[in-house]
């Protein structure tokens, strides 16, 4: 049974910390747009890692939960990001957004699965 309230925050929690950590890290963009990145890839990564952590604290973990989870995360990120990056400074095109920062969110969903099939 997925806790909704706990996962729409975290789900927000998803969003806000890599884009706070990309924000941080946009000079470095500019220098080495690969590093920049390796280290926002890193960021999304790590932040899954520990939001998943705090969502399944004290109980079992569900692979079909954890990937409704990643879903929701997923959605959360696309929903907060996209405005700003269709309607804000950046100006990019759909296509652009997804295939430069969008598709990146799939982490979410694919590292839930893989931790939830590890923790059964």
């Amino acid at each position: 049974m997925l806790h909704w309230k706990r996962l729409l925050i975290l789900g927000f929690l998803s969003w806000l910390i890599p884009f706070a950590m990309g924000f941080a890290a946009f000079p470095l963009k500019r220098v080495n747009q690969p590093l920049f990145d390796t280290v926002l890839a890193l960021v999304v990564l790590a932040t899954a890692g520990a939001l998943f952590v705090a969502y399944f604290r004290g109980r079992p973990v569900r692979t079909r939960e954890a990937l409704l989870a990643g879903l929701v995360f997923l959605a959360c990120n696309l929903v907060l990001d996209y405005p700003m990056f269709a309607f804000g400074p950046m100006q990019m095109t759909m296509a652009r957004y997804y295939s430069e920062i969008g598709a990146g969110y799939l982490a979410y969903p694919i590292f839930a699965v893989f931790a939830g099939k590890l923790a059964a």
